[in-house]
């Protein structure tokens, strides 16, 4: 099944969770790197990590929404959709959480304890199951794989092209 929402004919969901997953995974790096020097920068380079994927992380699950909604009812990657967004969905929800707890008023940044991490960590384990799921739909069930891919197929961009045919990409000079 094609996805529905595409860039240079690739769908733009797999191409925008890459963001997401580093940022969110490289604050978790953070956290430890704090733990292990007690340096508070760090703490402050995780929050801002987080920030950045929490948006990286809602807007690639537009697209993703979007081609959901396309699976056809009834069948198992309509369902294990459903448990990969919902899993996304409470990732987000806890790293809403650890910034939350993160964040001291008046104006500035709480030194994060292992407390205050904790709910990113869990969320990692969530986030990496989800991206099995994420995998087991597009490789087993064939979610967001255009019509007539194979191992020699034409490229994508060569499909937009008028000239394609004869391109140095296909072999042909």
């Amino acid at each position: 099944m094609k996805s529905k929402v595409l860039v240079a004919r690739h769908a733009l969901h797999p191409m925008l969770i890459v963001f997401p997953l580093g940022l969110l995974t490289t604050s978790v790096v953070w956290d430890i790197v704090h733990l292990a020097t007690h340096e508070r920068r760090w703490t402050i380079i995780s929050f801002w990590t987080i920030v950045a994927g929490v948006i990286g992380a809602l807007l690639a699950a537009v697209p993703g929404f979007v081609d959901w909604l396309a699976i056809p009812n009834g069948t198992r990657a309509r369902k294990l959709g459903l448990y990969h967004m919902v899993i996304n969905l409470l990732v987000v929800g806890l790293f809403i959480v650890s910034l939350a707890a993160r964040w001291k008023t008046p104006g500035g940044y709480d030194v994060a304890g292992l407390g205050r991490m904790l709910p990113g960590w869990i969320a990692i384990g969530l986030a990496t199951v989800s991206a099995w799921m994420g995998g087991e739909l597009i490789e087993t069930l064939g979610i967001s794989v255009r019509e007539g891919a194979h191992p020699d197929a034409e490229s994508s961009l060569e499909e937009a092209s008028p000239h394609a045919k004869g391109s140095r990409l296909h072999g042909k000079a």
